[in-house]
């Protein structure tokens, strides 16, 4: 015979009613139980305090020690600079040996080009800062969101806001975004306004830019004669490409910082998207039947507008100050579709005209 549970109608009670008793918590020892029917016992639920974090913090990267390959070309840097500077000297004393104005000339000239090569190395330098500067600015967020920290958002989202001040086109979304600064509550929900708020206009600029960059390098490998002019042409246009692409996000990248730019954009490709990029293109080539309708020279000029834009998604995502998390990221598609229906069209009418 099973036992029957006694069971009782809800019903609504004050915390304060000297009815209403508290049984104590499991395992706290104490297992006397309240007297009578008619008081109501509210059994407290035990706070796991001991439980481990959903959370995990981020492991920061270890700090990579001086190899031997950077202390040799720091040392045969070293020699350079002053055999080049004895090389100047050496010239200088030289022109003072035949004349003395043609010895104040050449003084003039290396005084020039000494404060050249200063304002050069001051500008790399803020290049090199400012790409160091969004790059702390996306790990902060993406630390921000994992862990909902409301004043790690605050404080994000007003570097951000200074950080932005540079680009007119967001005045509009600094001042929606300055507006909500103190209603917005959780920092993860902060950090995604400030997405869409200051994102979803550079982003735009961002898609065509990559949409324009693809489109030029197809055409122009589609009617180039020479595969060394294909290469070079290709080459230009993808630094171009990621130097605008860091501009329009904030970067202003130098010679220096647009190297480091291109070594990580080439990382995140192999590393995150390069077997995605692979399968992306062959099945939008297959998709809209482009290897079927298209000659060979017109192929060859698709897929290198292909490649393009898959270099181009992958500048995007490292010149972002903030990761994709309101905002979905752009895609293949988005870039190229039109580039592979525009191709189709011609090749349809070519072949019509035959």
């Amino acid at each position: 015979m099973t036992e029957r549970r006694e069971t009782r109608r809800p019903t609504a009670f004050r915390l304060d009613d000297p009815s209403v008793m508290v049984a104590p918590l499991p395992g706290s020892g104490d297992t006397s139980r309240p007297a009578g029917r008619r008081h109501i016992v509210v059994t407290p639920e035990p706070e796991f305090t001991d439980m481990p974090n959903a959370v995990t913090p981020l492991v920061p990267p270890r700090r990579r020690r001086m190899s031997w390959a950077s202390l040799f070309w720091s040392a045969l840097g070293g020699l350079v600079s002053i055999a080049l500077s004895m090389a100047v000297v050496r010239l200088i004393e030289d022109l003072y040996a035949r004349a003395e104005w043609l010895g104040w000339v050449g003084v003039a000239l290396a005084a020039l080009a000494a404060l050249a090569l200063v304002v050069i190395i001051a500008r790399e330098t803020m290049g090199l800062a400012r790409l160091a500067a969004v790059e702390k600015l996306r790990e902060r967020a993406a630390l921000t969101i994992l862990n909902d920290d409301r004043e790690g958002g605050r404080a994000l989202v007003r570097d951000l806001l200074a950080f932005a001040k540079i680009a007119p086109r967001l005045a509009r979304g600094r001042a929606a975004l300055e507006s909500h600064l103190v209603e917005i509550i959780d920092g993860a929900d902060l950090v995604r306004l400030a997405e869409r708020a200051l994102m979803t206009p550079l982003d735009a600029e961002a898609k065509q830019l990559v949409s324009t960059a693809a489109k030029r390098v197809s055409v122009v490998t589609a009617v180039s004669p020479r595969a060394a002019v294909d290469m070079l042409f290709v080459l230009f246009t993808a630094l171009r490409l990621i130097r605008k692409l860091a501009e329009l996000y904030g970067g202003r990248p130098g010679a220096l910082g647009l190297l480091r730019l291109v070594r990580h954009t080439v990382t995140h490709l192999a590393v995150t998207g390069g077997m995605a990029a692979g399968d992306s293109i062959v099945q939008q080539m297959l998709g809209h039947g482009v290897a079927a309708k298209l000659s060979a020279r017109l192929g060859e000029g698709v897929l290198n507008g292909l490649l393009t834009a898959r270099l181009g998604l992958a500048a995007i995502e490292v010149a972002r100050p903030l990761p994709f998390d309101a905002l979905p990221p752009p895609s293949m598609t988005d870039l190229a579709g039109g580039l592979l229906r525009r191709r189709g069209e011609e090749s349809e009418g070519e072949s019509g005209a035959r």
